[in-house]
Protein backbone atom coordinates (compact mmCIF):
# COMPACT_ATOMS: atom_id res chain seq x y z
CA UNK A 1 0.00 0.00 0.00
CA UNK A 2 1.27 3.85 -0.59
CA UNK A 3 0.43 6.20 1.12
CA UNK A 4 0.98 9.79 1.05
CA UNK A 5 1.22 12.41 3.61
CA UNK A 6 1.61 15.70 4.05
CA UNK A 7 1.08 18.72 6.62
CA UNK A 8 0.24 22.14 5.35
CA UNK A 9 -0.68 24.63 8.48
CA UNK A 10 -2.26 27.95 8.76
CA UNK A 11 -4.85 29.98 10.85
CA UNK A 12 -5.38 32.80 8.59
CA UNK A 13 -6.42 36.27 10.26
CA UNK A 14 -7.63 37.93 6.85
CA UNK A 15 -7.54 41.03 9.12
CA UNK A 16 -3.56 41.09 10.04
CA UNK A 17 -1.33 42.92 8.47
CA UNK A 18 1.68 40.14 8.91
CA UNK A 19 2.49 39.07 5.53
CA UNK A 20 2.43 35.00 4.61
CA UNK A 21 5.41 34.01 1.80
CA UNK A 22 6.23 30.56 1.15
CA UNK A 23 9.37 30.78 2.89
CA UNK A 24 6.70 31.30 6.32
CA UNK A 25 5.55 28.15 5.92
CA UNK A 26 9.83 26.59 6.00
CA UNK A 27 8.38 23.93 3.68
CA UNK A 28 10.65 20.34 3.92
CA UNK A 29 10.03 18.17 0.65
CA UNK A 30 10.51 14.19 0.55
CA UNK A 31 12.87 13.00 2.40
CA UNK A 32 13.49 16.43 4.57
CA UNK A 33 10.05 15.83 4.82
CA UNK A 34 9.56 12.22 6.77
CA UNK A 35 12.90 13.46 8.63
CA UNK A 36 11.39 17.08 10.09
CA UNK A 37 7.49 14.61 10.56
CA UNK A 38 8.98 11.83 12.26
CA UNK A 39 9.11 11.74 16.00
CA UNK A 40 6.97 14.45 16.30
CA UNK A 41 3.87 15.34 18.63
CA UNK A 42 1.85 16.23 15.31
CA UNK A 43 -0.86 14.42 13.23
CA UNK A 44 1.86 13.82 10.15
CA UNK A 45 4.28 12.19 13.19
CA UNK A 46 1.26 9.83 13.84
CA UNK A 47 0.32 9.18 10.56
CA UNK A 48 4.23 8.17 9.81
CA UNK A 49 4.37 5.64 12.62
CA UNK A 50 0.60 4.09 11.71
CA UNK A 51 2.11 3.72 7.95
CA UNK A 52 5.37 2.65 9.12
CA UNK A 53 3.50 -0.56 11.28
CA UNK A 54 1.83 -1.24 8.59
CA UNK A 55 4.36 -1.69 6.04
CA UNK A 56 3.10 0.79 3.85
CA UNK A 57 5.38 2.67 1.13
CA UNK A 58 5.00 6.20 2.33
CA UNK A 59 5.01 9.64 -0.67
CA UNK A 60 5.84 12.88 1.84
CA UNK A 61 5.07 15.86 -0.57
CA UNK A 62 5.84 18.62 1.96
CA UNK A 63 5.77 19.48 5.61
CA UNK A 64 4.80 22.57 5.89
CA UNK A 65 3.27 25.21 8.44
CA UNK A 66 3.50 28.76 9.26
CA UNK A 67 2.27 31.24 12.54
CA UNK A 68 -1.01 32.64 12.06
CA UNK A 69 -0.90 36.07 10.04
CA UNK A 70 -2.87 37.37 7.34
CA UNK A 71 -3.63 35.59 4.03
CA UNK A 72 -1.38 33.18 2.20
CA UNK A 73 -0.03 34.25 -0.91
CA UNK A 74 -1.29 33.01 -3.98
CA UNK A 75 2.05 32.02 -5.04
CA UNK A 76 2.51 30.35 -1.74
CA UNK A 77 -0.79 28.43 -1.80
CA UNK A 78 -0.34 27.32 -5.71
CA UNK A 79 2.76 25.90 -4.82
CA UNK A 80 2.34 23.78 -1.87
CA UNK A 81 -1.10 22.39 -3.12
CA UNK A 82 0.38 21.62 -6.27
CA UNK A 83 2.93 19.84 -4.73
CA UNK A 84 0.46 17.81 -2.49
CA UNK A 85 -1.77 17.19 -5.94
CA UNK A 86 1.24 16.10 -7.65
CA UNK A 87 2.10 13.21 -5.34
CA UNK A 88 -0.90 12.00 -5.22
CA UNK A 89 -0.99 9.98 -7.97
CA UNK A 90 -0.58 6.45 -7.75
CA UNK A 91 -1.37 6.20 -4.31
CA UNK A 92 -3.93 4.28 -2.08
CA UNK A 93 -4.98 6.48 0.35
CA UNK A 94 -4.30 10.16 1.65
CA UNK A 95 -3.67 11.21 5.36
CA UNK A 96 -3.47 14.90 5.54
CA UNK A 97 -2.62 17.09 8.57
CA UNK A 98 -4.32 20.07 7.73
CA UNK A 99 -6.13 23.43 9.72
CA UNK A 100 -8.91 24.07 8.60
CA UNK A 101 -9.05 27.64 8.83
CA UNK A 102 -6.60 28.60 5.97
CA UNK A 103 -7.61 31.21 3.64
CA UNK A 104 -5.20 32.29 0.50
CA UNK A 105 -5.17 35.38 -1.66
CA UNK A 106 -6.76 33.02 -4.54
CA UNK A 107 -8.88 30.66 -1.91
CA UNK A 108 -10.91 31.28 0.92
CA UNK A 109 -11.38 27.51 1.63
CA UNK A 110 -7.55 26.76 1.63
CA UNK A 111 -8.14 23.48 2.81
CA UNK A 112 -11.39 22.88 0.55
CA UNK A 113 -9.90 23.64 -2.36
CA UNK A 114 -7.00 21.30 -1.50
CA UNK A 115 -9.39 18.52 -1.39
CA UNK A 116 -11.61 19.48 -4.39
CA UNK A 117 -8.39 19.24 -6.08
CA UNK A 118 -7.11 16.08 -4.68
CA UNK A 119 -10.67 14.47 -5.31
CA UNK A 120 -10.11 14.93 -9.01
CA UNK A 121 -6.94 13.12 -9.56
CA UNK A 122 -7.73 10.20 -6.91
CA UNK A 123 -11.26 10.13 -6.96
CA UNK A 124 -11.87 6.54 -5.21
CA UNK A 125 -8.91 6.93 -2.97
CA UNK A 126 -10.20 7.48 0.89
CA UNK A 127 -8.43 10.29 2.75
CA UNK A 128 -8.21 11.05 5.89
CA UNK A 129 -7.92 14.26 7.52
CA UNK A 130 -6.46 15.98 11.05
CA UNK A 131 -7.54 19.14 11.66
CA UNK A 132 -7.27 21.73 14.22
CA UNK A 133 -10.21 22.47 16.95
CA UNK A 134 -10.35 26.43 15.37
CA UNK A 135 -10.97 24.89 11.60
CA UNK A 136 -13.54 26.70 9.77
CA UNK A 137 -15.77 23.71 7.90
CA UNK A 138 -16.71 24.06 5.04
CA UNK A 139 -19.58 21.73 2.67
CA UNK A 140 -16.71 21.61 0.28
CA UNK A 141 -14.23 19.51 2.83
CA UNK A 142 -16.73 17.30 4.25
CA UNK A 143 -17.79 16.82 0.59
CA UNK A 144 -14.37 15.41 -0.28
CA UNK A 145 -13.02 13.43 3.21
CA UNK A 146 -14.01 10.19 4.14
CA UNK A 147 -12.48 11.15 7.25
CA UNK A 148 -12.11 14.19 9.15
CA UNK A 149 -11.27 14.18 12.97
CA UNK A 150 -10.02 17.71 15.09
CA UNK A 151 -8.33 17.76 18.47
CA UNK A 152 -10.47 17.83 21.26
CA UNK A 153 -7.77 20.25 23.53
CA UNK A 154 -7.15 24.12 23.47
CA UNK A 155 -4.81 24.56 24.94
CA UNK A 156 -3.71 21.41 21.65
CA UNK A 157 -1.43 18.79 23.51
CA UNK A 158 -3.50 16.07 21.59
CA UNK A 159 -2.08 16.87 17.61
CA UNK A 160 -0.47 13.36 18.07
CA UNK A 161 -3.60 12.04 19.06
CA UNK A 162 -5.95 13.51 16.98
CA UNK A 163 -3.57 11.74 13.79
CA UNK A 164 -3.83 8.28 15.24
CA UNK A 165 -7.50 8.65 15.73
CA UNK A 166 -7.95 9.68 11.76
CA UNK A 167 -4.84 7.55 10.67
CA UNK A 168 -6.37 4.36 12.37
CA UNK A 169 -9.90 5.18 10.84
CA UNK A 170 -8.31 5.40 7.47
CA UNK A 171 -6.55 2.28 7.72
CA UNK A 172 -9.59 0.24 9.25
CA UNK A 173 -11.47 1.95 5.92
CA UNK A 174 -9.01 0.75 3.30
CA UNK A 175 -9.36 -3.07 5.58
CA UNK A 176 -13.35 -3.04 5.45
CA UNK A 177 -13.47 -3.12 8.59
CA UNK A 178 -15.50 0.41 9.35
CA UNK A 179 -17.37 1.93 6.71
CA UNK A 180 -17.15 5.46 7.56
CA UNK A 181 -20.01 8.11 6.77
CA UNK A 182 -20.13 12.00 7.83
CA UNK A 183 -22.47 13.91 9.06
CA UNK A 184 -21.79 17.74 10.23
CA UNK A 185 -23.62 20.73 11.49
CA UNK A 186 -22.63 24.81 11.65
CA UNK A 187 -24.55 26.98 13.63
CA UNK A 188 -24.09 30.46 13.11
CA UNK A 189 -22.03 31.16 15.74
CA UNK A 190 -18.65 33.10 15.54
CA UNK A 191 -17.23 32.21 19.09
CA UNK A 192 -14.27 33.99 20.53
CA UNK A 193 -11.04 31.96 21.10
CA UNK A 194 -11.19 32.90 24.57
CA UNK A 195 -14.45 30.99 25.17
CA UNK A 196 -12.98 27.84 23.18
CA UNK A 197 -11.00 26.88 25.90
CA UNK A 198 -12.03 22.55 26.77
CA UNK A 199 -11.38 22.71 30.19
CA UNK A 200 -14.08 24.86 30.92
CA UNK A 201 -17.66 26.56 30.11
CA UNK A 202 -19.71 25.42 27.10
CA UNK A 203 -17.06 24.65 25.24
CA UNK A 204 -15.38 21.60 27.77
CA UNK A 205 -19.48 20.09 27.64
CA UNK A 206 -19.79 19.99 24.04
CA UNK A 207 -16.67 17.68 24.16
CA UNK A 208 -17.55 16.14 26.63
CA UNK A 209 -20.64 15.05 24.88
CA UNK A 210 -18.83 14.02 21.66
CA UNK A 211 -16.10 11.98 23.84
CA UNK A 212 -19.61 10.21 24.82
CA UNK A 213 -21.06 9.75 21.25
CA UNK A 214 -17.61 8.17 20.51
CA UNK A 215 -18.20 5.86 23.71
CA UNK A 216 -21.90 4.86 22.49
CA UNK A 217 -20.26 3.89 18.72
CA UNK A 218 -19.28 6.77 16.54
CA UNK A 219 -16.31 6.23 15.18
CA UNK A 220 -15.43 10.37 15.60
CA UNK A 221 -16.93 13.50 17.05
CA UNK A 222 -15.19 16.57 17.03
CA UNK A 223 -16.38 20.03 18.24
CA UNK A 224 -14.51 22.92 16.12
CA UNK A 225 -14.52 26.03 18.00
CA UNK A 226 -13.46 27.73 14.57
CA UNK A 227 -11.68 30.91 14.00
CA UNK A 228 -13.82 34.08 14.22
CA UNK A 229 -10.80 36.86 12.31
CA UNK A 230 -11.45 35.54 9.16
CA UNK A 231 -13.91 38.00 6.41
CA UNK A 232 -15.15 34.62 4.92
CA UNK A 233 -18.83 33.61 4.88
CA UNK A 234 -18.59 31.24 7.71
CA UNK A 235 -15.72 31.83 10.09
CA UNK A 236 -17.85 29.44 12.54
CA UNK A 237 -18.47 26.62 14.69
CA UNK A 238 -18.78 23.34 13.70
CA UNK A 239 -19.74 19.52 14.56
CA UNK A 240 -18.86 16.84 12.59
CA UNK A 241 -19.63 12.96 12.98
CA UNK A 242 -17.78 9.84 11.40
CA UNK A 243 -20.08 7.09 11.72
CA UNK A 244 -20.07 3.51 10.68
CA UNK A 245 -22.55 3.13 7.96
CA UNK A 246 -25.64 4.18 9.36
CA UNK A 247 -25.70 7.80 8.27
CA UNK A 248 -29.04 8.29 9.94
CA UNK A 249 -27.74 7.71 13.45
CA UNK A 250 -24.54 10.54 12.61
CA UNK A 251 -26.83 13.11 12.18
CA UNK A 252 -28.96 12.35 15.28
CA UNK A 253 -25.60 12.77 16.87
CA UNK A 254 -24.73 15.65 15.11
CA UNK A 255 -28.30 17.43 15.74
CA UNK A 256 -28.05 17.07 19.57
CA UNK A 257 -24.62 18.19 19.85
CA UNK A 258 -25.41 21.30 17.69
CA UNK A 259 -28.53 21.89 19.62
CA UNK A 260 -26.72 22.29 23.00
CA UNK A 261 -24.42 23.93 21.88
CA UNK A 262 -26.87 26.79 20.19
CA UNK A 263 -28.19 26.43 23.67
CA UNK A 264 -25.39 27.70 25.18
CA UNK A 265 -24.46 30.27 22.74
CA UNK A 266 -23.78 32.97 24.88
CA UNK A 267 -21.23 31.54 26.83
CA UNK A 268 -19.10 31.23 23.58
CA UNK A 269 -18.94 34.83 23.94
CA UNK A 270 -16.30 36.92 25.43
CA UNK A 271 -16.70 40.22 26.62
CA UNK A 272 -13.50 42.20 26.69
CA UNK A 273 -13.53 45.12 29.58
CA UNK A 274 -11.43 48.38 28.96
CA UNK A 275 -7.82 48.04 29.10
CA UNK A 276 -7.55 50.60 32.28
CA UNK A 277 -9.53 48.70 34.46
CA UNK A 278 -7.66 45.49 33.36
CA UNK A 279 -4.42 47.25 34.90
CA UNK A 280 -5.98 48.34 37.54
CA UNK A 281 -6.76 44.59 38.73
CA UNK A 282 -3.23 43.95 38.15
CA UNK A 283 -2.21 46.20 40.43
CA UNK A 284 -4.86 45.49 43.51
CA UNK A 285 -3.72 41.76 42.88
CA UNK A 286 0.05 42.54 42.79
CA UNK A 287 -0.98 44.24 46.40
CA UNK A 288 -3.08 41.35 48.08
CA UNK A 289 -1.39 40.15 50.79
CA UNK A 290 0.91 37.10 50.66
CA UNK A 291 0.63 36.64 54.37
CA UNK A 292 -3.25 35.91 53.87
CA UNK A 293 -2.58 32.96 51.61
CA UNK A 294 -2.37 34.13 48.69
CA UNK A 295 -0.33 32.51 46.14
CA UNK A 296 2.69 34.24 45.35
CA UNK A 297 5.12 34.80 41.98
CA UNK A 298 4.41 37.42 39.55
CA UNK A 299 0.75 38.98 37.84
CA UNK A 300 0.45 37.92 34.11
CA UNK A 301 -1.41 40.24 31.72
CA UNK A 302 -2.29 38.67 28.71
CA UNK A 303 -1.67 40.85 26.10
CA UNK A 304 -4.67 39.04 23.87
CA UNK A 305 -5.64 42.17 21.71
CA UNK A 306 -2.10 41.31 19.97
CA UNK A 307 -1.60 37.81 20.27
CA UNK A 308 0.99 35.85 18.15
CA UNK A 309 -1.02 32.99 17.41
CA UNK A 310 -4.05 34.56 16.19
CA UNK A 311 -1.52 36.76 13.49
CA UNK A 312 -0.43 39.62 15.98
CA UNK A 313 1.97 42.01 14.79
CA UNK A 314 3.73 41.37 18.30
CA UNK A 315 4.28 45.34 18.27
CA UNK A 316 1.83 46.99 19.84
CA UNK A 317 2.72 48.90 22.87
CA UNK A 318 -0.62 50.03 24.51
CA UNK A 319 -1.14 47.40 27.55
CA UNK A 320 3.06 48.11 28.55
CA UNK A 321 2.50 51.77 28.09
CA UNK A 322 -1.28 51.63 29.86
CA UNK A 323 0.78 50.06 33.35
CA UNK A 324 3.59 52.66 32.89
CA UNK A 325 0.44 55.03 32.90
CA UNK A 326 -0.33 53.59 35.72
CA UNK A 327 2.64 53.24 37.72
CA UNK A 328 3.25 49.67 37.41
CA UNK A 329 6.83 48.45 37.98
CA UNK A 330 9.40 45.51 38.16
CA UNK A 331 7.61 44.32 35.18
CA UNK A 332 9.37 41.67 32.76
CA UNK A 333 7.79 42.07 29.04
CA UNK A 334 8.20 39.86 26.26
CA UNK A 335 8.85 39.52 23.27
CA UNK A 336 8.02 42.99 21.50
CA UNK A 337 8.64 42.46 17.59
CA UNK A 338 10.90 44.85 16.63
CA UNK A 339 13.57 44.49 13.67
CA UNK A 340 14.26 47.73 13.34
CA UNK A 341 14.84 48.44 17.04
CA UNK A 342 17.11 44.93 17.55
CA UNK A 343 19.43 46.33 15.50
CA UNK A 344 19.62 49.78 16.69
CA UNK A 345 20.32 48.14 20.30
CA UNK A 346 23.08 45.82 19.07
CA UNK A 347 24.66 48.46 17.15
CA UNK A 348 24.68 50.67 20.73
CA UNK A 349 25.89 47.83 22.46
CA UNK A 350 25.35 46.15 26.04
CA UNK A 351 25.93 48.57 28.53
CA UNK A 352 25.31 51.82 26.55
CA UNK A 353 22.32 54.58 27.66
CA UNK A 354 19.55 54.80 24.38
CA UNK A 355 16.44 56.28 23.78
CA UNK A 356 14.89 55.16 20.61
CA UNK A 357 11.17 54.39 19.23
CA UNK A 358 10.05 50.34 20.06
CA UNK A 359 7.16 48.71 18.82
CA UNK A 360 4.01 50.18 16.88
CA UNK A 361 5.51 50.34 13.91
CA UNK A 362 3.28 48.17 11.81
CA UNK A 363 -0.33 50.08 10.91
CA UNK A 364 -3.47 47.57 10.40
CA UNK A 365 -5.09 49.56 7.86
CA UNK A 366 -8.29 46.82 7.91
CA UNK A 367 -9.03 48.29 11.45
CA UNK A 368 -8.04 51.65 10.94
CA UNK A 369 -5.36 51.79 13.28
CA UNK A 370 -2.56 53.58 12.69
CA UNK A 371 -0.12 53.61 15.42
CA UNK A 372 2.19 56.42 16.72
CA UNK A 373 5.71 54.78 18.60
CA UNK A 374 6.79 55.95 21.49
CA UNK A 375 10.21 56.18 23.00
CA UNK A 376 11.54 54.56 25.39
CA UNK A 377 14.88 55.11 27.47
CA UNK A 378 17.22 52.90 29.06
CA UNK A 379 20.13 50.33 29.13
CA UNK A 380 20.96 47.89 26.93
CA UNK A 381 20.84 45.31 28.95
CA UNK A 382 21.68 41.86 27.35
CA UNK A 383 21.90 40.66 23.67
CA UNK A 384 21.79 36.86 22.24
CA UNK A 385 21.06 34.79 19.39
CA UNK A 386 17.53 34.64 20.73
CA UNK A 387 17.47 30.72 20.96
CA UNK A 388 15.98 28.04 23.13
CA UNK A 389 14.76 25.05 23.66
CA UNK A 390 11.26 24.42 24.70
CA UNK A 391 10.60 22.03 27.80
CA UNK A 392 7.73 20.94 27.42
CA UNK A 393 4.43 20.39 27.66
CA UNK A 394 4.01 21.49 23.81
CA UNK A 395 6.44 21.09 20.91
CA UNK A 396 8.65 19.80 23.45
CA UNK A 397 12.80 19.44 22.54
CA UNK A 398 11.89 22.10 19.23
CA UNK A 399 14.69 24.55 19.33
CA UNK A 400 12.91 27.99 18.85
CA UNK A 401 14.77 30.58 16.99
CA UNK A 402 13.53 34.15 17.62
CA UNK A 403 15.91 35.72 15.65
CA UNK A 404 18.36 38.29 17.03
CA UNK A 405 16.81 39.94 20.50
CA UNK A 406 17.80 42.30 23.21
CA UNK A 407 17.15 43.13 26.37
CA UNK A 408 16.17 46.86 26.86
CA UNK A 409 16.09 47.78 30.74
CA UNK A 410 13.54 50.96 31.41
CA UNK A 411 13.76 50.92 34.74
CA UNK A 412 10.25 49.96 35.58
CA UNK A 413 10.40 47.00 32.89
CA UNK A 414 12.47 44.61 31.13
CA UNK A 415 11.55 44.54 27.67
CA UNK A 416 12.66 42.10 25.42
CA UNK A 417 12.86 42.95 21.64
CA UNK A 418 12.79 40.16 18.69
CA UNK A 419 13.39 40.48 15.34
CA UNK A 420 10.52 38.02 14.68
CA UNK A 421 6.88 37.41 16.61
CA UNK A 422 6.54 34.96 19.58
CA UNK A 423 4.52 32.73 20.97
CA UNK A 424 5.46 32.14 24.75
CA UNK A 425 5.81 28.44 24.77
CA UNK A 426 8.37 28.34 27.49
CA UNK A 427 9.85 30.10 30.77
CA UNK A 428 12.96 30.15 28.16
CA UNK A 429 11.53 33.16 26.11
CA UNK A 430 12.85 34.75 29.17
CA UNK A 431 15.39 32.81 31.26
CA UNK A 432 17.39 32.99 27.73
CA UNK A 433 18.67 36.14 28.09
CA UNK A 434 18.89 36.53 32.04
CA UNK A 435 15.01 37.32 32.75
CA UNK A 436 13.91 35.31 36.17
CA UNK A 437 9.90 35.53 35.32
CA UNK A 438 9.52 34.35 38.79
CA UNK A 439 11.25 37.29 40.36
CA UNK A 440 8.88 40.08 38.44
CA UNK A 441 6.08 41.49 39.67
CA UNK A 442 4.31 41.34 36.30
CA UNK A 443 4.60 39.30 33.34
CA UNK A 444 3.75 41.58 30.20
CA UNK A 445 3.36 38.36 27.33
CA UNK A 446 1.59 38.30 24.05
CA UNK A 447 -0.04 35.17 24.35
CA UNK A 448 -4.30 34.16 24.80
CA UNK A 449 -3.42 30.34 25.77
CA UNK A 450 0.18 28.50 24.66
CA UNK A 451 1.68 30.08 27.61
CA UNK A 452 -0.66 28.88 30.39
CA UNK A 453 0.64 25.44 30.82
CA UNK A 454 4.10 26.70 31.71
CA UNK A 455 3.42 30.75 33.24
CA UNK A 456 -0.09 30.02 35.03
CA UNK A 457 1.80 27.46 37.61
CA UNK A 458 4.58 30.33 38.68
CA UNK A 459 1.78 33.44 38.59
CA UNK A 460 0.07 34.87 41.33
CA UNK A 461 -2.86 35.89 39.17
CA UNK A 462 -3.80 35.88 35.64
CA UNK A 463 -5.63 39.25 33.92
CA UNK A 464 -6.30 39.18 30.12
CA UNK A 465 -5.73 42.36 28.58
CA UNK A 466 -7.35 43.74 25.23
CA UNK A 467 -5.51 46.30 24.10
CA UNK A 468 -5.59 47.78 20.70
CA UNK A 469 -4.49 44.73 17.63
CA UNK A 470 -6.20 42.63 15.31
CA UNK A 471 -6.50 39.47 17.50
CA UNK A 472 -9.07 41.49 20.19
CA UNK A 473 -11.68 39.88 21.36
CA UNK A 474 -14.07 43.32 20.33
CA UNK A 475 -15.70 42.12 17.35
CA UNK A 476 -17.13 45.42 16.40
CA UNK A 477 -13.79 46.56 15.77
CA UNK A 478 -13.32 44.40 12.55
CA UNK A 479 -15.48 45.54 9.50
CA UNK A 480 -16.65 42.23 8.62
CA UNK A 481 -17.97 42.17 4.61
CA UNK A 482 -18.15 38.03 3.60
CA UNK A 483 -19.96 36.80 6.82
CA UNK A 484 -23.35 35.31 6.25
CA UNK A 485 -25.67 37.21 8.30
CA UNK A 486 -27.37 36.85 10.71
CA UNK A 487 -24.71 35.10 12.55
CA UNK A 488 -24.68 35.26 16.53
CA UNK A 489 -22.98 37.38 18.11
CA UNK A 490 -22.97 40.08 15.58
CA UNK A 491 -26.59 40.19 15.19
CA UNK A 492 -27.54 39.84 18.55
CA UNK A 493 -30.84 38.78 18.22
CA UNK A 494 -30.69 36.06 15.48
CA UNK A 495 -32.28 33.09 15.07
CA UNK A 496 -30.74 29.70 14.26
CA UNK A 497 -31.32 29.32 10.34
Amino acid sequence: MKILIARLNHETNTFSPVATPLESFDPQYGEQGYRAAKGSRTAAGAFIDLAEAAGAEIVVPVIAGANPSGRVAAAAYTHLTDTIVAAARGCDALLLDLHGAMVAENSDDGEGDLLARLREVVPNVPIAVALDLHGNITQTLIDHADIAVSFKTYPHVDMYETGEHAGRLLLDMVAQRVRPVMAWRRPPLITHTLRSRTDEGAMARAVARAKEAERDGMLAVSVLAGFGLADIPAPCLSVIVVGNGDQNAAEAVADRIAAQIWAERADFVYDSEPLADSIATAARAAESDTRAGDKRGPVLLLDHGDNCMSGGTCDNMAVLHEALAQGLEDIAVGPVCDPEAVATLIAAGVGAQVTLKVGDKVAMPQLGLYPESKSLSGTVAAISDGEYVISGPTYTGQRIRMGRTALLDIGAAKVIVTETPQEHWDLGIFTHIGVDPHAARFVLLKSRMYCRPVFVPIAKAVVECDGDGVTSSRYEKFPFRNVARPVFPLDKDSARN
